[in-house]
């Protein structure tokens, strides 16, 4: 990890895949997707005995194997899930959407109607760890939403059997839909549909590389969420905060893989040193300590700025996934943040408090998209329509304009669309008055 000044950060080069390994990635994938759209099942089969080495004759989770789940896990576990269920809804109750509709004069009616979509699929990675709390983090909002179905995919263990913290958590969700699926293989089977998997609209849930690179390359086809990066960190840190506190969250993240991005700011060069030795001495008691090592070797920063008004110039600019206040005043700095994913307030508000129980959602834009884009929440999962209605009069009214506008365009058709109906009102009219004057 190394300590860098502002004038040091802003030039080195920001790091990115190369285009030699960006081009192999897709290669790759690429030919997961053709294959599955080809094969189906079979792929899945292929490709999950090749990566994940089990074979399975059967991937969807049986009732057996949810039962089974229940029986594994504590009960300090379920009551923890059971909390962080808790918040997590009551936070993303609050973005549920209504459909609104407004009147003007002469019959004119405008609005929004907003609709859930049918069928959405999870993914919820494997591999490294399991992450009961993305279940929760991706299935609630949607629910809040009022999707109508939805499935879940994530890579079985050597046993062939999936995590049972991940099947209890879906079960708290009210996901009774599984499937022992990981990697680009599964992104391409909710996308295009196999003999065993429902195609779905959209696919939300993190991944490793494979998985970003596909849910990249069927969109279109349906949607997706985001196409997530690695994980990031941003702290900004005063004299008054403490070092071990930093260097525990800094650390936190760092262990999530080796292209982790862990970042300090600091407006003090004493604290930094500080930070570094705090660091090295809780880094050495942690368990996923050769991951943090390279994480923090290539992607660990302790940046020194002149002051706050620098710190946060350098924060928008990067645009982290995660960014911790740790200074006096956090709710006043919290306002000079124009590009975060997610905020955290002062010495007592954790990045890991987000991750699992606070109730805001844990799926960030990372990798500068913060700069364009939200966490994942309940207005994922909805779609909206716009409503029009018109009367006859309020059309003619601005009728005129209308053709003005398309004719000015090049489109006489759309101006024929609203003259023919003048035509036939004017018609009208003077049928009507030829009527009117025979009567009397």
């Amino acid at each position: 990890m190394r300590i860098l000044t502002f004038k040091e950060f802003m030039s080195t080069e920001k790091d990115s895949y190369s285009a030699a390994y960006e081009e192999e990635l897709d290669t790759s994938v690429l030919k997961i997707i053709r294959q599955v759209k080809e094969y189906g099942d079979g792929a899945i089969r292929s490709y999950t005995e090749k990566f994940d080495r089990v074979r399975l004759d059967n991937f969807v989770v049986s009732k057996e194997e949810f039962a089974e789940a229940r029986d594994l896990v504590s009960s300090s576990f379920l009551d923890a899930i059971k909390q962080a269920k808790k918040n997590i809804t009551d936070f993303h109750q609050e973005q549920k959407e209504k459909s609104w509709f407004i009147t003007k004069n002469q019959g004119v009616m405008l609005g929004q109607k907003v609709t859930p979509l049918e069928k959405v699929g999870v993914y919820i990675p494997g591999g490294k760890a399991a992450y009961p709390s993305s279940v929760l983090m991706n299935v609630i909002p949607a629910q809040l939403a009022g999707v109508e179905q939805l499935v879940i995919t994530t890579p079985p263990q050597p046993n062939g059997k999936i995590n049972p913290h991940v099947l209890v958590a879906a079960q708290e969700a009210g996901v009774d839909t599984i499937y022992k699926v990981g990697g680009a293989q599964a992104i391409a089977a909710l996308a295009y549909g196999t003999e065993t998997v429902e195609k779905v609209v959209k696919i939300v849930g993190p991944g490793n590389a494979y998985v970003a690179r596909a849910k990249k390359w069927v969109f279109g086809d349906v949607a997706i969420d985001m196409i997530a990066g690695p994980s990031e960190i941003c702290i900004v840190a005063d004299e008054s905060a403490p070092p071990s506190y930093i260097a525990a969250d800094l650390l936190s993240q760092a262990e999530h893989d080796e292209l982790a991005s862990s970042i300090c700011i600091t407006t003090s060069r004493v604290l930094a040193d500080s930070i570094l030795i705090e660091i090295e001495k809780q880094a050495a008691a942690l368990e996923r300590k050769d991951i943090i090592d390279k994480s923090l070797d290539s992607n660990g920063k302790i940046i020194v700025a002149k002051d706050l008004t620098n710190a946060f110039e350098i924060v928008n600019e990067i645009a982290p996934e995660h960014l911790q206040l740790m200074i006096k005043n956090p709710t006043e700095g919290m306002y000079s943040i124009k590009n975060a994913g997610a905020i955290f307030l002062g010495n007592f508000s954790p990045e890991p408090l987000g991750d699992y129980i606070a109730g805001p959602n844990h799926t960030l834009p990372t990798s500068g998209t913060a700069a364009f884009s939200s966490p994942l929440g309940v207005y994922d999962f909805v779609k909206k329509s716009s409503i029009i209605h018109y009367s006859q009069e309020a059309l003619l009214e601005t009728a005129d304009h209308i053709i003005k506008l398309a004719n000015t365009e090049g489109l006489t058709a759309h101006a024929n669309s609203i003259q023919v109906r003048k035509d036939d009102s004017d018609a009208n009219t003077q049928h009507y008055q030829k009527n009117s004057r025979n009567s009397d």
